[in-house]
């Protein structure tokens, strides 16, 4: 503990060693960004940190991934806050890494950057048919349901078909079915994008069907967020019986998992609880368990259109641990519908003189300090570099996962200041703050301070509160930069 405290004084002394603060830059202002600037402000007395973001609002995905019907889980926007606030913390939106301003130029003008920039992109499932129209990806479709600036464009079309396919069964798959499924008189006053609002109001979806390659008993979504999808009012659900049948190797599964034991109950009960058919105009929820998509299917009526996926039958195989995996059986069917809403991962982009992992989709990393390279090897580090979030461990785990993830990046950068290994570039001052500003001036950058993100949220509770709502989200880039730009 004595020799703990002892570390605690030294890191906390930086400042007081050398002349000059230790200047630290955050690329991304979501969770894994906002914890990670939580945690050095505390642990390093004198630093400054900055926080850049390519868009023109903080929070990352709180605010364009959490569900609009989860306002609970957006509480943790006021700690964010509250380090943003800090005098020694600045926010600046729309100033994003590549084009507003390189990595090497960052390294330059600070001792320390953090890459915490998330997951932009998708994995894609690499099937025929796939560039299809109304084949989207989950993540395109929640920005848009959330107001994302770069989602609002996406226009969905939802009026002319009855049926969508959502392939995946994890926590986006689910939040994405409830949100075509629930009552937009329910949707209605949460802060849901307006033009997401209308257009699910003149929804002509009636039947969604949830897609996994395994059983129930792998199903990837949480007990608490299945639980919200079946409880939704006036929902037939089907389950297939014959789906929700177990092996000894699920017995093992369930043995070993609490949380996979009550994703079973959950479904097994629900496929029991309802009437055998829907009655008519009721909304269908379907869980489509053992399939894989082969390929999307092209309509005959509208050329370039989907009209369905052909989906190939799976059975589970024994890797070892417990687990089991999906293959193939060689049997075939086809499912009917107009719209397709791939939930198969997020996926982490890389960005010039950063060292990729591309397979992997995350920067190769040791507890969060950048390697040189892919090799694997610990000592092939980029000094002053480091990576939280998903782009450290890839798109797994809640908010509250990057929490711990923080801690783990912020202990290295510790140690390494500790050991010496940032001397380098720690004994001699940076420009920091004061260089970013200028680069940017430069480049004719219209940085959004925090201040001018006040004026946007303000705006948006304002406008909210005319229609019953917590906020009306601006939601395309003109709009924000304009509100931000106002006095």
């Amino acid at each position: 503990m004595a020799i703990f405290r002892a570390r605690r004084v030294l890191w906390r002394s930086f400042s007081t060693i050398y002349s000059h603060p230790l200047r630290v830059c955050i690329v991304g202002s979501g969770p894994a960004g906002f914890y990670t600037a939580e945690k050095i402000l505390k642990t390093h007395q004198g630093s400054q940190v900055d926080i850049i973001d390519r868009l023109p609002t903080p929070y990352g995905l709180v605010r364009s991934g959490v569900a609009p019907d989860h306002p609970e889980t957006k509480n943790v926007i006021n700690q964010f806050s509250r380090v943003a606030q800090n005098g020694r913390c600045s926010f600046f939106g729309n100033v994003a890494l590549g084009s507003s301003i390189s990595l090497v130029e960052l390294r330059e003008l600070y001792h320390v950057v953090v890459l915490a920039y998330g997951a932009e992109s998708d994995r894609v499932v690499g099937i025929p048919g796939e560039d299809l129209k109304g084949v989207h990806s989950a993540r395109e479709f929640v920005w848009w349901y959330n107001g994302h600036p770069d989602g609002r464009n996406l226009d969905p079309d939802l009026k002319n078909t009855d049926t969508a396919v959502i392939l995946g069964q994890g926590n986006v798959a689910l939040d994405v079915a409830r949100i075509l499924l629930r009552p937009t008189s329910e949707l209605a006053i949460t802060d849901i994008a307006s033009h997401a609002l209308t257009a699910l109001e003149q929804s002509s979806i009636r039947k969604v069907y949830l897609v996994g390659r395994r059983g129930p008993v792998q199903a990837a979504c949480t007990a608490k967020e299945l639980r919200e999808v079946l409880g939704i009012k006036d929902l037939y659900i089907h389950i297939k019986e014959t789906d929700l049948k177990i092996t000894p190797a699920d017995e093992e599964e369930m043995k070993n998992s609490r949380i996979h034991r009550r994703i079973y109950e959950l479904l097994s009960k629900a496929a029991t609880a309802g009437p055998s058919q829907p009655s008519s105009g009721q909304r269908e929820l379907h869980f489509v368990f053992f399939r894989q998509p082969d390929r999307f299917l092209e309509s005959y009526d509208k050329k370039g259109y989907v009209s369905g996926v052909h989906l190939e039958k799976t059975g589970l195989k024994g890797i070892g641990s417990g687990k089991q995996i999906a293959i193939g059986t060689g049997q075939f069917e086809n499912l009917s519908c107009g719209i397709v809403l791939k939930s198969i991962g997020y996926k982490s982009v890389p960005v010039d003189d950063l060292p990729f992992d591309n397979q992997k989709g995350v920067v190769p990393n040791v507890k969060g300090r950048v390697l040189s390279d892919n090799s694997g090897d610990p000592t092939s580090i980029e000094n002053g570099l480091y990576v939280c979030g998903w782009l450290k461990r890839g798109p797994t785990g809640i908010i509250a996962t990057n929490l711990y993830c923080a801690e783990e990046t912020v202990a290295s950068l510790s140690e390494d200041l500790e050991l010496g290994v940032l001397a380098s570039t720690t004994r001699l001052p940076k420009l920091g703050r004061d260089g970013l500003l200028q680069i940017l001036d430069n480049r004719n950058v219209r940085v959004v301070p925090f201040s001018a993100w006040e004026r946007i949220d303000k705006e948006e509770k304002r406008l909210g509160s005319l229609k019953n709502k917590p906020r009306e989200k601006l939601t395309s880039w003109e709009e924000l930069l304009k509100v931000a730009s106002s006095e």
